[in-house]
């Protein structure tokens, strides 16, 4: 070896990719299509020089490397974030006041049924080095794939709104009730400004400041658990004892239903991008999975935790008492105040800290999110700022209006969450079925596809998931709708929707195949 040359490459691939000798096919297709990420802002992650000799000679996958692990770090977060949201944060808090220790199984296996989902997603993004978005654009046909791109844009509407409305609660909470709500969604909206700050000091001081306000909804969340002091017992018979009640079926169909976030699944065929990997190098593409699995777990396990902290607080206090079927994000904290009063910290800033960076984070990986969807649905090559200002003003604008409309009382708020989540619910087929077709594909994925047990599994864990949301519809509906012209609008809708599902199922998948060579057999 010369010893001019560094004896580890890895300490250079803590820098962005600057490749003096790009591959002229790359650059060509660079000049044409939207991409996640130029190839100046991805990470390198080299292997070293005597892996890549030993993986040129058997396409083995190289040893174990902490360092790599270190460098493979971020894009898991970043994901975890949607599970952390405030969204998600009300439905822990509703549950562990109505159902108390007894959905926490539920958690724990919904946890588990979105870390498959989304590892395929990283899987999608690796394997192909294109993101879900782009795959969509080239797999649909013109009118289908307009259809999926206004339907991910409405999904991420809808939680963006949740987002905002979050964080403005918490501002309004840490204010001492100074800033009204439509100031909390005004600042929260700047953060789109902060959010390409920091893109252009790179992705990984962007995954820090994630990093930063995921340890900060981990010790606010764990204060809180530790000062109110849950039963650990019925902590323990909670998760791995599964229990479901008449009574508590509404909240354990929330804790399913907000594990899957459509913008999510997206998020993450990207973020996973953000890696110089060569998606023609088998080794070098099993490497990246095996990492990215890795911390996906381990960025999915925090999330769990912080929800689990979220959920045992307010069933340890609220559990069987008049307050429980009222509490929601914004008098949460207010509640908690009145059982443990002030003290050094009180738990109502405490709450309040939480559900800013709840708030904050996942707001701003929604911009990043909305970036992606836009640009590889509509092949978009605008500037980034363009794209953050158009994608942040979709949900602005409405965040804005519904805050004005709905700051009126905590059961405004409440309605409103309901809405939004029966909105989001709605989405929830268009990112998963594609996603599900697009890595069952040999063409697209090549060895990398998935084998049928997989299929077999997640195929089952969308049908279920499919089926829990048609369930939060039918209830939502049938209390919601009245009247006959209303009622038929709302048939038509869900046959036109209900349709659309059938063919993204049966769209180039294994299904049509078989039920076409049975059809041909049948009249041949």
């Amino acid at each position: 070896m010369d010893s001019s040359q560094p004896i580890d490459e890895e300490e250079s691939s803590l820098l962005p990719s600057c490749s003096t000798n790009p591959d002229p096919h790359n650059d060509e297709e660079d000049d044409t299509e939207e991409r996640a990420y130029d190839a100046r802002e991805k990470i390198v992650v080299r292997i070293s020089s005597d892996d890549s000799a030993a993986a040129a000679d058997d396409g083995d996958v190289p040893p174990f490397s902490w360092r790599k692990l270190w460098l493979f770090t971020g894009p898991g977060f970043l994901m975890s974030i949607a599970f952390l949201d405030p969204g998600n944060l009300e439905g822990d808090l509703q549950a562990g006041a109505i159902a108390g220790y007894s959905l926490l199984w539920l958690l724990l296996w919904a946890t588990a049924m979105g870390l498959l989902i989304q590892m395929l997603s990283a899987r999608l993004g690796v394997a192909t080095g294109k993101h879900l978005a782009e795959l969509c654009r080239e797999e649909y046909p013109g009118w289908a794939r307009l259809a999926l791109w206004f339907m991910a844009e409405v999904a991420l509407i809808g939680a963006d709104i949740q987002e905002v409305i979050g964080s403005a609660i918490a501002i309004k909470i840490l204010s001492n009730g100074v800033l009204p709500l439509w100031a909390g969604v005004v600042i929260t909206a700047m953060d789109c400004f902060i959010f390409l700050f920091l893109e252009n000091y790179g992705v990984r001081k962007l995954e820090a400041v994630f990093a930063f306000l995921i340890a900060a909804m981990a010790f606010s969340f764990a204060w809180m658990f530790g000062e109110t002091k849950p039963s650990g017992k019925e902590l323990l018979i909670g998760v791995l004892v599964p229990k479901l009640g008449s009574k508590t079926i509404r909240q354990a169909v929330g804790v399913v239903g907000g594990v899957i976030m459509p913008h999510n699944v997206f998020l993450h065929s990207a973020l996973v991008q953000s890696r110089k990997i060569d998606p023609n190098k088998e080794n070098h593409v099993r490497e990246a999975l095996n990492y990215y699995s890795i911390e996906s777990t381990v960025a999915l396990i925090i999330s769990f935790t912080i929800n689990l902290f979220v959920t045992t607080v307010f069933a340890k206090e609220f559990y069987g008492t008049k307050e429980a079927n009222s509490i929601g994000l914004e008098n949460a904290g207010q509640f908690l105040q009145e059982k443990y009063g002030g003290g050094l910290f009180p738990i109502l800033y405490i709450w309040g800290v939480g559900l800013l960076a709840a708030g904050q984070s996942s707001t701003i990986t929604g911009t990043y999110a909305g970036q992606f969807i836009m640009g590889g649905f509509l092949n978009l090559r605008l500037k980034k700022w363009i794209r953050a200002l158009i994608t942040r003003s979709f949900a602005i604008v409405p965040t804005i209006i519904v805050a004005l409309f709905f700051d009126t009382s905590d059961s405004a708020l409440d309605i409103l969450n309901e809405w939004l989540n029966v909105l989001q619910s709605v989405q929830i087929p268009f990112a998963l079925i594609p996603l599900l077709t697009l890595v069952s594909k040999e063409h697209v994925m090549r060895i990398f596809r998935i084998g049928p047990i997989i299929q077999m599994v997640t195929w089952t864990i969308a049908a279920l998931l499919i089926m829990i949301n048609g369930y939060l519809l039918l209830e939502f509906f049938s209390s919601e709708i009245d009247g006959p012209l209303l009622g038929s609008i709302v048939c038509f809708a869900i046959v036109v929707y209900a349709t659309f599902i059938v063919y993204l199922i049966l769209h180039g998948g294994e299904l049509s195949t078989r039920l076409a060579s049975a059809i041909r057999k049948r009249f041949s």
